[in-house]
């Protein structure tokens, strides 16, 4: 299973040779999947299927260079605009939070490629990066087991590699 952009530069079919029928996608703006306890999505709901009712045992979460999704959630305030692409991006608040609290040093632009890139024995989470500028993939295992018993609930990358 592939969740990715839906940016036309970034098809998950191309970048990775998947023929129809290899991988059950889902493409929406910055390749979110918005918490549950926001109630149901399409996104959500896709997720279940493939993962309940067609036993998808990877999933491969791809962000890309120049997001413009990612851009405007790095760059929201927190203020009452209701636009659907706000509305949206506000699911990736916490990544948000989390990249400027850990790289409020580095410059817009560093931030938003951070966030870019922002579990159990029967599921696999991996994550990808496509940087169109460079024409390379990064791909990436997150591991939730790894660490000791403090640092529960903490993922941790394994199984890292770049393509070019």
């Amino acid at each position: 299973m592939v969740i990715a952009c839906a940016d036309s530069r970034v098809c998950p079919s191309t970048i990775l040779g998947f023929r129809p029928g290899e991988a059950f996608m889902i493409r929406n703006v910055a390749n979110l999947v918005p918490p549950l306890q926001k109630g149901p999505s399409e996104t959500n709901a896709a997720l279940e299927f493939a993962v309940k009712t067609l036993q998808v045992e990877n999933i491969l979460i791809i962000g890309h260079s120049c997001c413009g999704g990612i851009q405007t959630l790095m760059s929201m305030q927190d203020n009452s605009d209701s636009s659907f692409i706000k509305t949206w991006v506000t699911n990736g608040k916490n990544a948000k939070l989390t990249t400027e609290s850990a790289a409020n040093h580095l410059s817009f632009d560093q931030q938003c490629r951070l966030c870019e890139k922002v579990k159990k024995e029967l599921l696999f989470v991996h994550g990808g990066y496509y940087d169109f500028l460079n024409c390379t993939f990064e791909k990436w295992t997150l591991d939730s087991k790894g660490g000791s018993d403090e640092e529960k609930g903490r993922f941790f990358v394994k199984d890292q590699q770049l393509w070019c």
